[in-house]
């Protein structure tokens, strides 16, 4: 009997030390997640530490207010979640078509930075698509002038490239500052649709983009990008906008607007 307890009591003491090498092995488990998510991290920028945080708050149920689609990197507000927690359909496709724009804007920036002309244009993103601005002092026109400079030549030969990556329709949009023109130009109507146009040919017979997706408009000194006679606004106005359209219907594109206000309220 007294071999019988001692073998119980090995049996007993064995069980016991099972239990705190699960607890260890817990640990153990809970660490490598620990330093997989700090190796990430080692190479990640702002934007993308914003949306991890995020998604790990969700993720432990204390942030009910947006919902992140991380396949696309894109923020949603959340009154374009449906009441399982999902994503709409509508909302979806602008997350996806927002996420193609940026693909766009990415790689024209990538073109510029590789011929040295970096910050030689500005983007903006809504429900029309993405437009990308060409303005400057003197950097794309000179006052009075429809002649592109030798600048302004350079850049549209380097974002032609990614323009004819995609297959949207392209709206170039040419404007004036409000002085009033002087010959050959009668009017300011005369002045930014000559400048719209010059883009047009340079795109597509120096860039190669197919003449079926481009449309050109002048609209003379209507839209001011920026008020007052400083030689900045001035400069401002004289300008030509390309508008990369978006061809999503126009319930989607409606709530592209909300979702880029939204991606910039996470990146703080």
């Amino acid at each position: 009997m007294a071999a019988r307890r001692t073998r119980g009591r090995t049996s007993s003491e064995h069980h016991v030390d099972e239990r705190w090498m699960a607890s260890y092995m817990d640990m153990v488990t809970v660490l490598m997640c620990m330093f997989i998510v700090l190796f990430a991290m080692s190479t990640v920028d702002a934007h993308k530490f914003q949306q991890l945080k995020d998604s790990l708050a969700t993720g432990f149920g204390e942030v009910k207010t947006q919902k992140v689609d991380t396949a696309k990197g894109v923020v949603v507000p959340p009154k374009y979640v449906g009441t399982d927690g999902e994503m709409t359909d509508a909302s979806k496709k602008a997350a996806l078509e927002l996420s193609e724009l940026e693909k766009l804007e990415r790689q024209m920036n990538s073109a510029l930075a590789a011929q040295g002309l970096g910050g030689t244009v500005g983007y903006d993103i809504d429900e029309r698509g993405l437009t990308v601005h060409l303005v400057g002092a003197n950097t794309f026109f000179a006052t009075n002038s429809t002649e592109l400079t030798p600048v302004a030549k350079r850049v549209l030969a380097a974002i032609a490239g990614p323009l004819n990556t995609v297959g949207n329709q392209l709206s170039i949009e040419g404007h004036a500052d409000p002085r009033p023109p002087q010959p050959p130009f009668a009017t300011n109507w005369e002045l930014s649709t000559g400048r719209a146009v010059a883009v047009l040919r340079a795109l597509v017979e120096q860039g190669h983009v197919s003449g079926t997706r481009l449309g050109a408009t002048g609209f003379g000194d209507e839209r001011p990008a920026a008020k007052g006679t400083s030689d900045a606004a001035l400069a401002e106005n004289r300008r030509v906008d390309i508008v990369v359209v978006s061809s999503q219907p126009d319930d989607v594109r409606a709530l592209i607007p909300a979702l880029v206000a939204a991606e910039k309220k996470a990146q703080g």
